[in-house]
């Protein structure tokens, strides 16, 4: 699986111009799942993205979470995050997971936040979303697990 987080002031994604899932301040995490994965890199990326200190203290150093902050998270599925365009100009998907394979896993990893206290919105899987967000910062991260 991979992640990328984005520590956000505020964002939304939206469906058919309806706002389907919103967040104030914390993580717009986007989530590709690619055919090896399982449950276990699902928890591991949930705690991970549950634990990590990316929100600044009183001295400027990133030394809260999410839970530190009252933080959300706003999931959005991203097959195009296993993208392979190291040949030609259009990008091949082979190596991202067919959908009834990441469904599930990304299912899992939304409950994974919630159980670890997150508040968690999302957009809609397989659906042609529009989010938008406030990069605050900036802070982005990858993780791959």
């Amino acid at each position: 699986m991979r992640v990328v987080i984005q520590r956000v002031s505020e964002a939304s994604v939206a469906v058919d111009s309806r706002i389907v899932g919103e967040i104030g301040p914390g993580y717009v995490v986007l989530v590709g799942v690619t055919h090896e994965d399982e449950c276990q890199q699902a928890e591991w990326l949930a705690r991970k993205v549950a634990g990590l200190r990316l929100f600044e203290d009183e001295q400027e150093r990133t030394n809260r979470s999410l839970s530190d902050v009252n933080g959300e998270v706003l999931v959005v599925s991203q097959f195009t995050l296993y993208a392979d365009a190291r040949k030609g100009r259009r990008p091949s998907f082979t190596n991202a997971a067919p959908p009834e394979k990441a469904e599930p896993l990304i299912e899992h990893f939304i409950d994974q936040l919630r159980t670890e206290g997150v508040s968690v919105a999302t957009g809609v899987f397989r659906a042609y979303m529009q989010v938008a967000l406030v990069n605050d910062g900036p802070v982005t991260l990858v993780l791959d697990r």
